[in-house]
């Protein structure tokens, strides 16, 4: 079946049938009870177990975790649903097909875009339009991991033009397994003294955070 085919019955809509049956009275008594807040825990585990799929290359594993997640998405519209200014999966799925048609006007409008590099910086700008952000910071989830968090918050500050003094490493890698190692080696490390590796750096983050909102709040100098 090829990507812009569609199937004579939905398996979609069988799915959103099969979840309307479990929410509905009369069937399963512990999907009727879950709510977005009890299921939270499933859709970062789901999440996890989708990346561990692609990183040790199982197709059909992704496959089965995938479906696992979109569970989780059809889930929380029909959780929505049931209430008086709820939406449900139609919403859903409009809102992310309206995006990526406003996200790609160099595809489905009059703009350009020489490469994929272009394509992602016309992205971030239209996204920061589309929001009113004000912040390089805005948008990024306080509550991912530290070491994607850090790395997230820098991307954003570069991206928006915010000058940061620059962080070099005690001993710089070679290559990036020789970057694992010396990821690993220092987790290890805090272990060995019992340090949060994880709690450190989130830390370290929030002082990012707040050298990226001070360099904000700076006044630009007109004759720069």
């Amino acid at each position: 079946m090829t990507p812009q085919s569609v199937p004579s019955q939905s398996q979609l809509l069988r799915l959103v049938e099969v979840m309307d049956k479990l929410r509905s009275p009369g069937g399963c008594p512990w999907d009727a009870e879950q709510t977005h807040e009890s299921l939270v825990e499933y859709l970062l585990e789901e999440c996890y177990e989708a990346i561990e799929a692609i990183e040790v290359g199982d197709d059909e594993d992704l496959k089965e975790e995938l479906g696992d997640l979109l569970l989780q998405v059809v889930f929380h519209a029909r959780i929505s649903e049931e209430s008086p200014a709820g939406w449900g999966i139609e919403e859903v799925a409009a809102g992310i097909a309206d995006k990526l048609i406003r996200r790609h006007p160099h595809v489905f409008g009059d703009a350009t875009a020489a490469d994929a590099a272009e394509v992602a910086e016309n992205w971030t700008k239209l996204k920061a339009a589309e929001k009113s952000r004000t912040s390089a910071l805005d948008g990024v989830p306080t509550a991912l991991p530290a070491l994607t968090l850090v790395q997230k918050s820098w991307r954003r500050a570069k991206e928006s033009g915010v000058e940061l003094a620059a962080l070099e490493p005690t001993v710089t890698p070679a290559d990036p397994d020789e970057m694992g190692e010396q990821l690993l080696a220092l987790a290890v490390y805090a272990e060995r003294n019992g340090w949060d590796a994880e709690g450190l750096l989130r830390g370290a983050g929030r002082e990012l955070h707040d050298e990226i909102r001070r360099v904000e709040a700076q006044p630009i100098n007109p004759g720069d």
